[in-house]
């Protein structure tokens, strides 16, 4: 099985032109074409916290289907935190996780079924303190961990952490394989590896990268982040 993964903040569909464009975020995951995205701050901080990308046009001109979390009928996600499926991923269940957090941030969590094998995926946006970003690490691990069968599970989102293998990454115990598929903030000239994807020891690493297009570097002020995956035993 392989599959491709890819974590996305979208910045509230608001570019470097200081325009809010969703169909600019849209055309980005095209171009990307992964099989599960995680997009941090995809709705809006206020109000009914509405989703900046409508549902009708991820219907309509993406190959997704967001994972059911919102917290209000008109957003996606939880704490702005959305994960989008290919259609044909069977999602067998979803549920927010509930982090230690100062700021309106958040971590949510869906397992699917392709081919037959259940998978656990994780999106997440983490907080601006250290410790508190060690904390939610630890707490997702546990969440991931309560599961009552063999479950290879993949980690995703904007991670905040600044050192390149230190920090908050060391919450990450033997059995996670922390990836960093390169420099993607600030999207217009990259020199922080805030967003990370991590997989469990069941995966074998194919492929990581940056999306670096033109219309990637002005959409957000991040640059999305993919990785490749197979599960050689399953």
């Amino acid at each position: 099985m392989r599959l491709t993964f890819a974590s996305y903040n979208i910045h509230k569909a608001v570019g470097l032109d200081r325009r809010r464009d969703p169909d600019r975020i849209l055309a980005v995951l095209r171009e990307i074409d992964a099989d599960v995205v995680a997009l941090q701050e995809a709705d809006r901080r206020f109000g009914e916290r509405a989703s900046v990308l409508p549902r009708a046009a991820i219907d309509e001109h993406t190959p997704y289907r967001p994972v059911p979390l919102a917290m209000h009928r008109s957003s996606l996600g939880w704490h702005g935190n959305v994960l989008l499926v290919r259609r044909g991923i069977e999602i067998l269940d979803a549920a927010p996780v509930p982090l230690p957090m100062l700021e309106p941030r958040g971590a949510i969590r869906a397992d699917l079924a392709v081919g037959g094998v259940r998978l656990r995926v994780v999106g997440m946006h983490l907080d601006l303190s250290g410790i508190r970003r060690r904390h939610q690490i630890e707490t997702i691990l546990k969440h991931v961990a309560d599961c009552d069968h063999e479950c290879p599970a993949v980690a995703m989102g904007d991670f905040n952490e600044w050192s390149r293998t230190g920090g908050s990454l060391r919450a990450f115990t033997d059995g996670w394989q922390v990836l960093a598929p390169g420099r993607s903030f600030p999207s217009r000239r990259p020199v922080a590896q805030l967003d990370r994807i991590a997989a469990s020891r069941e995966w074998t690493v194919e492929h990581t990268g940056v999306h670096h297009s033109a219309l990637a570097s002005r959409a957000s002020d991040h640059l999305p982040v993919i990785a490749r995956l197979t599960l050689p035993n399953f």
